[in-house]
């Protein structure tokens, strides 16, 4: 035994039950934090806590009908949430440990992007690529066109060429995936940084940026300058080496076990 709680008696085992526990809930909620789904999955948390409310105090009426609730939301959870859960599953095998273990890089994407952009810059592709972090931007995938594919050279071309239905908007990547193409970005307030004069595509990046921590690679159609946003701020005339170094710092993969272990510490 390790402590007692009133009628509750703790041990280690049930300290590791909770951990583990808490770390898989928290886990689907940073996976589905931006979306409608987040608060059917609150929902569904309330309807558990009330269950073993209404245990601890021998409601048994009010116990029975939460845990009938509870069995019907899990099932129904399962089959509405089966994108979110499977998420899940591949953020858990990316952590720090699986990609000593499996080699996995993100090296190749992000050489893949630079040498995109180096060529959409010659051009004078303009090209709006949003790069998603621990923020979700589920809703502005929403606005877009599901793709689903691999980040690749050849295709962020494609997506981007003048004459193809996809090139307005942005496309919002996430791990190796490009997501969602024509997507709708919010625009900042904003119309000049220092003394550049911002048109749709830039405020369209520094927006999104001063709403989430997603970092935002813009190519000029008119000019072909390649610029990055990140936390509200535009840096500007990037050459493929730059964007490769800036790509390579901010994209770094993180160790699963890093929002747990830092959960509590975004409100400070």
């Amino acid at each position: 035994m390790l402590f007692e709680i009133g009628f509750l008696t703790i041990n280690w085992t049930d300290l590791v039950d909770i951990i583990v526990v808490s770390f898989l809930f928290y886990k689907l909620y940073t996976v589905m934090r931006g979306t409608i789904a987040v608060q059917i999955f609150v929902g569904l948390l309330l309807i558990i806590g009330g269950g073993f409310l209404a245990r601890a105090i021998n409601l048994q009426a009010l116990s029975w009908i939460l845990r009938t609730l509870t069995d019907i939301w899990v099932i129904a959870f399962i089959i509405l949430f089966q994108p979110e859960l499977r998420r899940l599953l591949v953020i858990l095998g990316r952590g720090k440990f699986m990609a000593r273990v499996l080699k996995y890089s993100f090296d190749d994407v992000i050489d893949e992007m630079v040498t995109a952009c180096d060529e959409m810059s010659q051009r004078r592709i303009g090209a709006l690529i949003v790069l998603e972090r621990t923020t979700g931007i589920r809703m502005i995938i929403e606005t877009g066109v599901r793709i689903g594919a691999e980040v690749t050279k050849p295709l962020l071309i494609s997506i981007f060429n003048p004459k193809s239905p996809l090139h307005d908007g942005a496309i919002v990547v996430k791990d190796r995936i490009i997501e969602a193409a024509r997507c709708t970005l919010p625009l900042t307030s904003r119309t000049h940084i220092n003394d550049f004069a911002m048109g749709m595509r830039h405020r369209s990046a520094v927006g999104v940026t001063e709403q989430s921590d997603a970092l935002v690679v813009v190519v000029s159609e008119e000019t072909g300058i390649i610029s990055v946003a990140l936390d509200g701020v535009l840096h500007r005339k990037l050459n493929p080496q730059e964007l490769r170094s800036v790509l390579k710092d901010e994209l770094k993969p993180k160790s699963t076990l890093e929002p747990f272990l830092n959960f509590g510490q975004d409100s400070k």
